[in-house]
């Protein structure tokens, strides 16, 4: 959308929920307006660039062909010096099809109110004049069209009501006939009387808004593809309008800070270097040998290689790496500095190990200080869809793009403070042989195959027993933890470790931009962790929704909740902020016995 068809908006928002709500393309309310967000083309300049090599090596292997550079930019800022030049995104108005605010008495009844349809072509400083002269305020219709590839426009309410060919172009109306909001009782009619439909026909027939023109409006004029899907009907404010995908890895103390802060701190004079020699050239400069001070040339120019993305060779996964730095034989992992990445420290088992429900505990780390980086890729639409099991997003899905060429991402970066709990891996692997573990595996393994079966585009796979259980008392764990540790439940996130190679565990973590995710109340209660660990278990004995929630098979096509064991609002969901699953894959029998008994249980309290 041009500056011609387009208005730009005011308003503010933080810059972490330009890459977790309000990313490209999506969809927001100001005041004043209704907006799309624009692509990256149309961010201004202003953002700091955040350095994470891990992140960025993955992210290069996402787009086709892949990138050979890449950098990870956090969103502009708000300049607090008023005379500094002005920073910001741009944001088109959209939709650009309205309804009059006041229902208009002629033309409804009873229960039957009627408002009138009118394209932003026709309002005047944002009002609609009428033919009676009359201003009429008017909002944003709420109905758009969009595919599953994240194409998105304006419903074309003309060939919406008449034939392809009609030439009609009289008055349009929005009917609402009842109370209820339903889509079956709102209709739209043209003032010629010869055309009325409902919206719930755009709802159900997947015919009735064309084949998808692949307008993409978040990245200017002229950015249509080739697509070809039939449109479907999205309400402007569902929470299924946009699912940013997002990827996040947490910095590990895998190289050394210290040579790292160093080219940091020099970098405008050695980011051009071809090599060592280009290094001890520099060197003679006071500034740069100062800070060079200690390391070697060779040092040095490999750091520059691994902070342009050159040099870093990886073939772990995302929590592969992370998992192998957490059960690192080392009492204590890090560097601990105020300004430091990652520091934690192993609880001595003396103070946890001696309670029969901590048996298949076998380290218990408290994680001081952690720094997330999360980037976003793209986004989808109708359907989110999440990194692995493994925290790796799949190569090739069809996502839709945030810029024209991809020359960086945005990404922000939160500090804070965790628990990491491992399982002993023998535990786990005697209890997945168990008779009762294996059959109810194969019950749950049958929801999934129920759900694939409508869903034969997902690239989602069955994660196994071990995740699904170590899920289910992550989830307990964050409800029990949130009565003490000062954080609300919805602040606590997860990263779930079930990796048969390198073993099974899981991380409660906060994090934020400012000082909230870093309070230590994570750590206080980590200290004391077999009573929450007890705590939560036995809030995962009984649910307000038993022997209903306890006895619900996966593959119910009525309750229609086939990625779900014994779970459900009033024992295992939490707030999605705070799952990496979007609450699904979960099963509390899993953890400990259910008011079925059904001896599945990973844990025992006797």
């Amino acid at each position: 959308m041009n500056k011609r068809r387009g208005k730009r908006a005011h308003g503010q928002i933080r810059q972490s929920q330009l890459i977790t709500s309000f990313g490209p393309g999506a969809m927001m309310d100001l005041p004043n307006h209704s907006v799309l967000i624009s692509g990256l083309d149309a961010w201004s300049s202003g953002g700091e660039e955040i350095i994470e090599p891990r992140l960025v090596d993955k992210l290069k292997t996402l787009f086709d062909p892949p990138l050979t550079s890449l950098k990870l930019i956090s969103p502009p800022p708000d300049p607090e010096d008023p005379t500094a030049a002005q920073t910001g995104i741009t944001a088109w108005q959209f939709p650009e099809w309205f309804i009059t605010q006041d229902v208009d008495a002629g033309e409804s009844s009873g229960t039957r109110r009627a408002r009138m349809l009118v394209h932003r072509s026709r309002l005047t400083k944002g009002k609609f004049i009428d033919d009676n002269k009359k201003k009429r305020s008017v909002v944003p219709i709420r109905f758009i069209r969009a595919c599953k590839n994240g194409h998105i426009g304006d419903i074309d309410w003309y060939g919406f009501l008449h034939a392809q060919d009609s030439a009609c172009r009289r008055q349009l109306w929005i009917e609402e006939r009842g109370t209820s909001g339903d889509l079956a009782e709102v209709f739209v009619r043209c003032e010629c009387g010869n055309a009325e439909r409902s919206m719930a026909q755009a709802a159900q027939s997947r015919e009735a808004l064309g084949h998808c023109d692949g307008r993409r409006p978040w990245l200017g004029a002229y950015a249509n593809e080739k697509c070809g899907d039939m449109n479907r009907l999205l309400i402007r404010t569902a929470s299924n309008a946009y699912f940013p995908q997002l990827m996040s890895v947490i910095s590990l103390p895998d190289r050394n800070e210290h040579l790292r802060d160093a080219v940091e701190s020099v970098w405008d004079f050695i980011e051009i270097a071809e090599g060592p020699d280009d290094i001890a050239s520099e060197r003679k400069k006071l500034k740069v040998s100062k800070a060079l001070d200690g390391f070697t040339d060779e040092e040095v120019f490999s750091e520059v290689k691994v902070r342009r993305g050159q040099a870093f060779e990886q073939t772990k996964s995302v929590k592969q790496a992370e998992m192998e730095t957490l059960i690192a034989s080392k009492d204590t992992l890090g560097e601990d500095r105020p300004d430091g990445n990652f520091f934690a420290r192993a609880l001595p088992p003396t103070l946890w190990n001696k309670y029969p429900w901590m048996n298949g505990v076998e380290r218990v780390v408290l994680v001081h200080r952690l720094r997330e980086v999360a980037a976003q890729v793209g986004f989808t639409r109708f359907e989110a869809i999440s990194p692995d099991i493994d925290g790796e997003l799949e190569i090739g899905v069809r996502r839709a793009m945030l810029a024209r060429e991809i020359t960086w991402l945005p990404a922000i970066e939160n500090r804070g403070e965790g628990i990491f709990i491992q399982l002993k891996k023998s535990a786990i692997e005697h209890w997945l042989e168990q008779p009762a573990v294996r059959s109810r595996g194969e019950s749950l393994l049958r929801g999934y195959e129920t759900w694939a079966v409508e869903h034969k585009e997902t690239s989602r796979m069955f994660p196994g027993l071990s995740y699904l259980m170590l899920h289910s008392l992550s989830h307990l764990l964050i409800t029990s933890v949130a009565l003490e540790c000062g954080y609300p439940a919805s602040s606590i996130r997860e990263r779930i470790y079930s990796i048969p190679s390198v073993g099974y565990g899981l991380l409660l973590f906060t994090g934020t931009s400012d000082a909230e995710g870093t309070l230590g109340g994570l750590i206080q209660v980590g200290r004391r962790i077999h009573e929450h660990l007890r705590n939560a278990l036995e809030l995962g004995f009984l649910c307000s929704n038993d022997p209903v929630c306890a006895q619900h098979d996966p593959t119910n096509p009525h309750e229609r909740r086939f990625l779900h064991g014994a779970a459900c609002h009033g024992c295992l969901l939490i707030s999605e902020t705070s799952c990496e699953q979007h609450n699904e894959y979960l099963d509390r029998a899993l953890v400990v016995p259910t008011v079925d008994n059904l001896g599945t249980e990973f844990f025992k309290l006797d």
